[in-house]
């Protein structure tokens, strides 16, 4: 694989392929900021218990984004996902959803110029409020003036926290790029 040089601008993909990276690494910030959180409430478990387990009897029980998951999966296979799915259907949707805006905003980077951290900003927040858009729209939040400030804080600060990881990693990578074109 030939890397870019100062001639060879970063290729569409090769932007992208960093930003779904960069993007697993926002969704890593994310976890640890809300994982706290947890064991500073009375949490005890363990963090790779904490972040696969989801108990849910049935469907409503279990959090937004996998049921939301589940809604697509029952779409295109026409078949019932069973509740027993629940925390893999919730993992897969959290990190790819994350993967997937790290691409949008490796995508952006690409063309704006060198990565910068008020773009993790606008990430993590962009996030925060489509949020507050598709949810209420699929039934599984109420519209976003029905929540209080203290759970839209918390909440933003989590997103926020997501984005600053992805700009994070992402200038972390451009800049692996240039220390390795240096050799």
């Amino acid at each position: 694989m030939r890397l870019p040089t100062r001639s060879a601008p970063l290729t569409r993909s090769g932007a992208l392929a960093r930003g779904l990276v960069a993007g697993a690494a926002g969704a890593v910030a994310m976890d640890s900021v809300q994982f706290a959180r947890y064991r500073r409430g009375g949490g005890q478990d363990r963090l790779g218990t904490w972040e696969f387990s989801v108990q849910a009897a049935d469907w409503e029980q279990a959090p937004a984004i996998a049921q939301l998951g589940r809604r697509i999966v029952e779409r295109v296979t026409r078949r019932p996902l069973p509740v027993e799915q629940a925390g893999l259907t919730n993992n897969v949707m959290h990190w790819g959803y994350g993967m997937a805006w790290g691409g949008v905003l490796g995508l952006v980077e690409r063309s704006a110029g060198p990565p910068r951290v008020r773009h993790g900003l606008a990430l993590g927040s962009t996030v925060w409020l489509g949020s507050y858009v598709i949810m209420p729209l699929a039934g599984l939040y109420r519209p976003m003036w029905r929540y209080g400030p203290p759970v839209l804080a918390k909440d933003l600060g989590d997103h926020v926290a997501y984005g600053l990881g992805v700009s994070t990693a992402y200038r972390l990578l451009a800049g692996r790029r240039t220390a390795t074109r240096r050799r």
